[in-house]
């Protein structure tokens, strides 16, 4: 798995290296001082996995993350601040590590690197299922998330929302383009406006004019068209 290094801190850097000795699935193959360096080491290098500090001077961590377009690698923060790490958890990062970063601690992050496929492995044709984690942005916040996670998909125009946890943010991309992406057997086009998880169903109604109404846990209630709740019947029957 290839690797680039991102840190302010020359020291960091080496330190980090040496302890990445360790572990000969990863291969450290550039390292970067600051955000627009990465940028443009991600770009020519195309790594699987940033280690990536989160306070740096000029733009920071989630900053940088917010400016790569596509290919967006693995990511595992490394910060000295626990408010930084604890803000890294919940944008669900693959894992977070507290400077000064320790062996066994790291172990258990190089760890969680076994099910994620090298840039060679992965197919950008791939549809998107229930265990792929996506990173979106919208305005200042920034989140990875899974997308086990999202239980709808809401058409705003040219953009999508995403409803995840206590989060709706807006992506742009249209319903029909991110419908081309996602799995069909985990994720459903209810109707024009609508895409919903499967996972998060809760409760199925008879509608109007032969359609249905789902109840998601999330608390929406979600029509399925008529036309479109054929489909579903026959996609969730044996």
């Amino acid at each position: 798995m290839k690797a680039i290094i991102v840190d302010d801190e020359r020291l960091a850097r080496n330190e980090l290296k040496r302890l990445l000795e360790n572990f000969p699935k990863v291969e450290v193959i550039g390292e970067a001082a600051n955000a627009d360096e990465a940028i443009q080491l991600i770009d020519d290098l195309k790594p699987d996995l940033l280690f990536l500090d989160i306070q740096m001077p000029g733009k920071n961590g989630f900053e940088l993350l917010a400016e790569i377009e596509s290919g967006m690698p693995e990511v595992i923060f490394t910060t000295a601040y626990d408010d930084y790490a604890l803000k890294a958890f919940e944008y669900n990062a693959l894992d977070y590590l507290l400077k000064p970063i320790e062996l066994p601690r790291l172990a258990e992050a190089i760890n969680r690197l076994d099910a994620v496929p090298s840039t060679d492995q992965r197919d950008e044709s791939k549809k998107l299922g229930q265990s792929d984690q996506v990173f979106l942005k919208d305005g200042e916040k920034c989140w990875f998330a899974k997308l086990s996670s999202v239980r709808l998909f809401e058409s705003m125009g040219n953009y999508v929302r995403l409803h995840f946890d206590d989060q709706k943010p807006l992506v742009l991309k249209s319903l029909n383009a991110l419908e081309e992406r996602l799995d069909p057997q985990a994720f459903f086009r209810a109707n024009r406006k609508h895409i919903i998880n499967l996972q998060w169903i809760e409760k199925i109604e008879p509608w109007f004019s032969g359609g249905l109404l789902v109840t998601l846990r999330g608390g929406e209630k979600i029509e399925i068209s008529r036309r479109q709740a054929i489909r579903f019947k026959d996609l969730m029957s044996l």
